[in-house]
């Protein structure tokens, strides 16, 4: 059985810090979505919302805070978190309901509204909640994580602050056009360096923000979009794996590992998330047209370089400076403009990743347009071993 299923609308609300409930940032993004698939609110059978940890109650049940939003029609609804996964994981389950034949129509939408500064944990003393520990511990934001990846890429591979620095101008370049987008600027590799240091060897231009935004899909039957006369662009393969045993890589909120004695699986954790996500769709990395990643901070994008298998490990460094990851490269990677122009929506951004690509294999994405694109796929990690990949084909 295929399991594709049809993407017949996206939307956005744009990032920034609007200081609004994030349901608006929703609702606005699947007003979109319904206009760009050209149906009524009320054709949705099923609304799988994306939960949001910092905006109270309503946050935790996001599908029906959506659904009451938007107007009350009896509609079903999930909610899931994942953490930065959280988008997949509404995909995967608005993609399963379809395949069964429990609807036609679906809406997946995720917002947030984060706080200023670097996320925190949330409130109260939790001492069995490794997320909690790691910063009372040992003071480990999320930039500390950062940093420490970075100085991992240098000592294996050799990399620099300077190939970081030419990822970030890579992605403000790709961006700064992007109605979507909260940072609306081409910067160069001389403002870059220097930025303040924030967790040695990243600095400030090269990790991403916190920031509000939304992003929806009409995920529809691919029989429902043919009785419409669309040929959609469609969702081939998703990815929500989680680490096999031993997990080897030291992760957040983790500040240990499995692996002691243990021999390590064959295929990495972050390997495999693209991998599975390859298998459902019966294509590999040399198919891929684009890519979204997970930018977190720039030298981060390097390694899904690699863990999506655009290059062998190591060899991110020398795919950036070929300019096979930029606009008229080979596979451009967040044409977007990536977190580094967007910020963290945590909810929202898997699902922004997939909004991007339909653009561009519509050939809608403007000045940040991929010429030719048919395939791209994304990826994505939350936190506490949640993959997140998709893949997305015309």
């Amino acid at each position: 059985m295929s399991k594709e299923v049809a993407i017949l609308g996206v939307g956005m609300h744009p990032w920034g810090k609007w200081g609004r409930n994030f349901a608006e940032y929703g609702v606005k993004a699947a007003r979109d979505a319904l206009a760009d698939a050209g149906i009524d609110w009320q054709d949705v059978g099923l609304v799988v919302g994306g939960d949001t940890m910092r905006n109270g109650y309503p946050g935790y049940v996001a599908g029906s805070t959506f659904a009451q939003a938007l107007g009350w029609t009896g509609v079903p609804v999930a909610s899931t978190y994942g953490a930065c996964a959280t988008g997949a994981q509404a995909i995967n389950v608005a993609r399963a309901q379809i395949l069964a034949g429990m609807t036609d129509v679906a809406l997946v939408v995720g917002a947030d509204a984060a706080p200023k500064g670097f996320f925190a944990p949330q409130a109260g003393e939790r001492l069995t909640d490794p997320d909690w520990l790691r910063f009372r511990l040992v003071g480990a934001t999320n930039p500390i994580y950062f940093g420490l990846y970075a100085r991992r890429r240098m000592e294996l591979y050799g990399a620099s602050e300077l190939d970081f620095a030419k990822v970030k101008v890579k992605n403000s370049r790709h961006g700064y056009t992007n109605p979507n987008a909260r940072y609306k600027k081409a910067f160069t590799i001389e403002e870059v360096l220097e930025s303040a240091i924030v967790s040695d060897p990243l600095r400030l231009l090269m990790i991403c923000a916190t920031s509000d935004g939304g992003a929806a899909l009409i995920l529809t039957s691919m029989e429902y979009a043919r009785r419409k006369g669309i040929d959609p662009i469609t969702i081939a393969g998703v990815s929500t794996v989680t680490p096999s045993y031993p997990n080897t890589e030291l992760d957040m909120p983790m500040f240990s590992t499995d692996a002691a004695q243990v021999k390590a699986p064959g295929t990495p954790f972050k390997d495999s998330i693209a991998q599975r996500a390859y298998e459902e769709a019966g294509i590999g990395p040399e198919d891929v047209d684009l890519a979204e990643v997970y930018d977190l901070s720039a030298a981060l994008e390097l390694d899904w370089y690699e863990h999506i298998g655009l290059c062998e490990a190591g060899g991110a460094e020398r795919l950036l400076h070929d300019g096979e990851t930029t606009l008229g490269g080979r596979v451009p990677v967040n044409p977007s403009g990536g977190l580094s122009c967007f910020g963290e929506a945590v909810p929202a951004q898997a699902i922004a990743q997939v909004c991007e690509l339909a653009w561009q294999l519509r050939g809608q994405a403007g000045d940040r347009q991929v010429e030719g694109a048919r395939v791209g796929i994304t990826a994505n990690q939350g936190l506490f071993g949640h993959g997140s990949s998709v893949i997305v084909k015309r």
